[in-house]
């Protein structure tokens, strides 16, 4: 089971939104975002936020960081690490049926992610076995796009999906966003597209549009 940061709701958990940090980060990155969702001060969301375990990240020298895969060279699509991947991808199903055990079912739990964990989120969530409330991830790229055909699980072809990216992005090229959007839109999925003047960050109106979703979604 992964470490995690988790923020307990006002009103007992009815919802959840597991929530991937990006490469180097930690389980702490997002949480001062959550009081700027206008979830309402008697919601009943849980948050939960994983830490990602330490390993070696080839672009980065080897140097050993937080990371849910190694990414092997400048162009972060290239020669992608399947069996990190999928190791992550594992840990967070067993985060999805903890959640599930608590009581929360799988139609409201909401897998999010930025950049890495985002593209370890939409993995996971597009092959997970029953229908999730939703997908949301930011500054990210579907890897393994070319095994999504024969892996996707039926029951989250309908899955909503949300997708966030900046403009002047200098680690995630927006132009991988767009062909990421655009591969999933042709695979008949439903894509919620935003994009915003940004670099490699979230911004405030970006978190503002988070929050309608997220309420739209778990209300």
């Amino acid at each position: 089971m992964l470490d995690c940061v988790e923020l307990q709701p006002p009103a007992a958990a009815t919802a959840s939104v597991i929530w991937l940090h990006g490469l180097g980060a930690d389980g702490n990155d997002f949480v001062p975002i959550v009081p700027e969702l206008g979830l309402g001060e008697r919601h009943s969301v849980r948050f939960v936020f994983p830490n990602a375990p330490q390993q070696p990240v080839t672009v980065n020298g080897g140097m050993r960081m937080p990371a849910w895969y190694d990414i092997k060279g400048v162009d972060i699509a290239d020669k992608q690490d399947r069996e990190g991947i999928e190791a992550s991808a594992a840990q967070i199903e067993v985060l999805i049926a903890r959640e599930i055990e608590a009581g929360i079912p799988a139609d409201r739990i909401v897998l999010a992610g930025f950049s890495q964990g985002g593209a370890v989120a939409l993995h996971t969530g597009l092959r997970h076995g029953a229908s999730l409330a939703g997908i949301m991830v930011l500054s990210t790229y579907l890897p393994l796009h070319e095994a999504l055909a024969a892996e996707a699980d039926a029951a989250n072809r309908g899955v909503p999906i949300f997708m966030a990216h900046g403009s002047e992005d200098p680690i995630v090229p927006i132009t991988l966003g767009h062909n990421s959007r655009d591969l999933l839109v042709d695979a008949g999925y439903t894509v919620d597209w935003h994009e915003y003047p940004m670099a490699h960050q979230v911004c405030l109106p970006e978190i503002a549009t988070i929050g309608r979703w997220l309420r739209e979604r778990l209300a």
